[in-house]
């Protein structure tokens, strides 16, 4: 009798293993049946795709969602709401009843403060006549295709748990992001790509770091993979060297029969989720380095983003993310950094501020144009905005800054069914509070799940015995802004 082949050893290995643990049974023969079924037609056994497409709730507006996110919360009032009284009356101080009540990171409001006017020159573009500060003369150019929103609100006015309220509608750690979110909901048109790819650009990573993109209590294979915009894709994903495909196929046979015995066992969904992440890691080792090498994109398209041959920058992460939901993936998120303009070194309102701004001008306008021309921009949802903005008042400090605030700040959004060339909500004559159309994260969580065909408060997870949902038991759907 000849000696069985390492791959069919391997095989014996795990039915013994699941039999003598488990008895035949029902369990038993139907694990069997399965794993002969799939062979005998020459498929790999697995269980089902966690992120197989699923029917949204209603028709959606959008199919994929790109969140540009800038960290640090950038400055409305040097960006975007153009405020002549604040100009005005710069260095005075602010009237003791705004603040009163109020908490901000570095102020001590019991000394007061003054108040500081831009130094930018703002000007209207468009048919929409938006105002857009000089800072971003490119975003300026597309102003006739986005819905601004000059009323957002946040809650937590500290970095780190303000970009976690802003990602997951909770400023506490294990709650699932929004693209968590959409993937549990919709699961992907991708098939050789995740579902939620996050990409990064400027000095350091966000802070909070990978909780920003987590899964939370859902499934691990709803959370964000982050992606290198060049080399190696995704360290580690190589295969080996003196490593055959043909070896590496039968590892991963092997290690999918133990999971799957165990998985009937025990019934555990994430063990399908392991499953599902070691074959698409099997098939990003083709499909990643396809995804970032650039070198068929045209040299129009190279320049419209403001594209180096070879070089990072977030103009890059923008062509990236244009490919990435051409090829089925469900949610993109981009984060650049710095935007935390106290004043002082490295965080001032001139120098430093204007590095950060023509850092992502070029690249964001470009991404909505690009999609434009591609007919993506119906389909693509975007949005871009930080965890919160910046106060009206200065800060004592070395150098120009602003300090965190959170009862006013300016998000934009293009294509996906929203609105175009429109402005929604406005604030004071110092921007310091909405005066119309408050957005709550909360409402623009919502009115993001809309877009895409979930109602929010149908979109749950069962966990320690309470259904949990991005909104929590808030949220209202902002109807002006959809088209």
């Amino acid at each position: 009798m000849n000696a069985p082949s390492p791959q069919e050893f391997q095989r014996q290995l795990t039915r013994r293993h699941f039999f003598s643990r488990c008895g035949m049974g029902l369990g038993g023969m139907a694990l069997a049946s399965m794993l002969d079924r799939s062979r005998a037609f020459g498929a790999t056994p697995t269980l089902e795709n966690p992120l197989a497409p699923k029917p949204p709730h209603f028709a959606p507006r959008a199919k994929n969602v790109i969140y540009l996110f800038m960290a640090g919360g950038p400055s409305q009032l040097d960006l975007f709401d153009y405020k002549p009284k604040l100009i005005d009356l710069n260095g005075q101080p602010i009237p003791a009843s705004f603040l009163e009540g109020r908490r901000f990171a570095f102020m001590d409001t019991s000394h007061g403060t003054n108040l500081l006017g831009s130094r930018r020159k703002f000007t209207q573009h468009g048919k929409s006549g938006m105002w857009v500060s000089d800072l971003f003369p490119h975003t300026a150019k597309i102003v006739d295709d986005i819905t601004l929103v000059k009323s957002c609100a946040a809650t937590l006015f500290n970095h780190a748990p303000a970009k976690l309220f802003m990602n997951t509608g909770s400023g506490q750690y294990g709650r699932p992001s929004m693209g968590a979110w959409l993937n549990y909901g919709l699961g992907s048109e991708a098939q050789d790509l995740p579902g939620f790819v996050v990409l990064q650009s400027g000095p350091r990573g966000p802070r909070g770091g990978a909780v920003n993109w987590g899964s939370g209590f859902l499934p691990t294979t709803y959370q964000g993979v982050p992606f290198r915009g060049n080399g190696e894709p995704i360290l580690n994903l190589t295969t080996p060297e003196g490593v055959s495909a043909a070896r590496q196929r039968q590892t991963l046979d092997a290690i999918r029969d133990l999971n799957l015995s165990h998985a009937m066992e025990t019934g555990d969904p994430e063990i399908n989720t392991r499953i599902a992440s070691y074959e698409m890691a099997a098939r990003m080792q083709t499909s990643a380095p396809e995804l970032i090498d650039l070198s068929k994109e045209n040299a129009d398209t190279m320049r419209l983003y403001g594209v180096e041959k070879d070089t990072p920058s977030f103009g890059r992460n923008c062509l990236l993310a244009r490919r990435l939901i051409e090829r089925g993936v469900r949610f993109v998120q981009l984060y650049h950094t710095n935007w935390d303009s106290h004043g002082g070194p490295g965080e001032n309102l001139q120098g430093d501020f204007e590095k950060v701004c023509r850092e992502v001008d070029q690249g964001q306008a470009a991404l909505v144009q690009d999609l434009k021309q591609r007919g993506l921009l119906k389909d693509t949802l975007v949005v871009w905005g930080g965890e919160f903005g910046r106060t009206p008042m200065g800060e004592n400090r070395d150098t120009t800054g602003r300090n965190h605030h959170i009862d006013a700040f300016t998000m934009w959004f293009a294509g996906g069914g929203t609105k175009a060339g429109y402005v929604l909500g406005e604030t004071d004559e110092l921007g310091f509070n909405p005066v119309a159309d408050r957005a709550h994260i909360h409402d623009i969580h919502a009115t993001l799940l809309h877009l895409v065909g979930l109602e929010h408060t149908k979109l749950t997870y069962r966990f320690q015995g309470r259904d949990f949902r991005l909104t929590d038991v808030h949220g209202e759907l902002i109807k002006k802004m959809l088209a």
